[in-house]
């Protein structure tokens, strides 16, 4: 992932909290959809780049996915993500971990059949460099595969933390989730893979209705697992735990007692470099 310096900050014990609350409401569901969308556009074995590979979760779909004899390089801008990810993730065949900025990917010029960047392009400073990175290491007729979560009103148990954690701070409350939560559109996405050079994408909306018998976990999730803890701990106006127990009461407020079913929603973008 690749980011400002405040949204790139996965250390500590982000990763881990991430893995653990986040890794089973937002990413499970989504890295197996990926996986299926990039495989079904590769017709043999495959050489893969996976740009912002995150905790790994979706490095260990697609290992699983891939046909036999494909190599797949997950990269990360944070070496605390990488770590997690290749510790987690124990020996996967024909995987290798890379740290490496989205914005200047050290590899050569068409060496890669296909690019994933799950959840990372929103986080990008240039995303239009981004893009332009991505084609370059793309063979002609190669994948590229983007996915981005939707806005808080088609995740609104986000939205719900989000305000919680704004409404704590008297003046610049954190606003990290703002980032990965609806700053990149459909129209926005096609946009930038016109601008990239690739045929027309095929766009497609994924969503998840996760049963939750504890809002308490993703209160935590929210709060703990990116950056926005740091934003808290440093101006130590209210305590971590103060914080997590009213985004859980408010959770509960909006949506009524657990057991209750939480909608995430997001978009995919998946696009062929001309031949």
């Amino acid at each position: 992932m690749s980011g400002t310096s405040t949204n790139a900050a996965f250390t500590g014990s982000i990763p881990e909290n991430y893995d653990t609350y986040l890794g089973p409401i937002l990413f499970e569901f989504s890295a197996a959809d990926m996986a299926r969308q990039v495989t079904a556009a590769l017709e043999r074995s495959a050489r893969v780049l996976e740009v912002a590979c995150g905790t790994g979760i979706s490095t260990r779909h697609l290992a699983h996915a891939l046909a036999p004899g494909s190599e797949l390089v997950a990269t990360d801008l944070n070496t605390a993500m990488l770590d997690h990810a290749a510790r987690v993730n124990g020996d996967l065949p024909g995987v290798t971990y890379s740290q490496a900025d989205a914005l200047d990917l050290p590899f050569d010029d068409a060496s890669f059949d296909a690019a994933v960047c799950p959840f990372g392009i929103m986080f990008f400073p240039d995303k239009a460099q981004g893009m332009r990175e991505m084609s370059r290491i793309l063979k002609p007729g190669g994948v590229l595969f983007l996915n981005v979560w939707d806005s808080f009103e088609h995740n609104p148990a986000v939205g719900v933390i989000d305000r919680v954690i704004k409404q704590v701070f008297d003046s610049n409350p954190p606003r990290f989730l703002e980032a990965p939560f609806g700053s990149v559109t459909e129209e926005q996405g096609r946009a930038l893979f016109d601008g990239a050079g690739f045929t027309d994408p095929n766009i497609t909306t994924i969503s998840n209705a996760r049963p939750m018998t504890d809002y308490g976990l993703p209160a935590r999730g929210f709060i703990t697992g990116n950056p926005t803890i740091l934003e808290v701990e440093q101006r130590a106006t209210i305590g971590v735990e103060d914080l997590i127990a009213a985004a859980t009461a408010a959770l509960e407020h909006e949506f009524g007692p657990a057991p209750a079913t939480l909608r995430f929603q997001g978009t995919t973008f998946l696009g062929r470099k001309p031949e």
